[in-house]
């Protein structure tokens, strides 16, 4: 069975590289598009040139708009603690690098400890 090959909206891989940003922007949810239209920082002019070079960038922007072009690189996005390797894929396209470095942990419980409850009170501690 042959794999089958991506689109977005209707358009190929190939066929989105070609496209400019702005024609990207147009198949792009509005936040998203609104994002792009209102011009990227000088952060993420920064991070788009590094990555024209180099194919594995550190960076703390979490808001740029993954595009066509980023497709294939490695970047390690900032979660506030660390550094979260992304590898950029075509399903990721109009989505932004935060979307794939979470924040926050997800947190397990364990059992109480002493004194923690009114019962633990009369629990020897030895």
């Amino acid at each position: 069975m042959a794999k089958k090959e991506f689109t977005f909206r209707g358009k190929t891989l190939a066929e989105l590289k070609e496209m400019s940003v702005n024609e990207f922007m147009e198949l792009v949810p509005a936040r998203r598009r609104r994002s792009v239209k209102r011009g990227f920082t000088e952060e993420q002019k920064g991070l788009l040139k590094k990555l024209e070079v180099k194919n594995n960038v550190k960076t703390h922007v979490r808001d740029l708009v993954i595009l066509p072009s980023m497709v294939g690189k490695t970047i390690l996005v900032h979660n506030g603690k660390t550094f979260v390797q992304v590898v950029i894929t075509e399903e990721m396209l109009g989505r932004t690098l935060g979307d794939f470095s979470l924040t926050r942990n997800r947190v397990s419980h364990n059992s109480p400890g002493v004194g923690a409850t009114r019962s633990s009170a009369s629990v020897s501690v030895r």
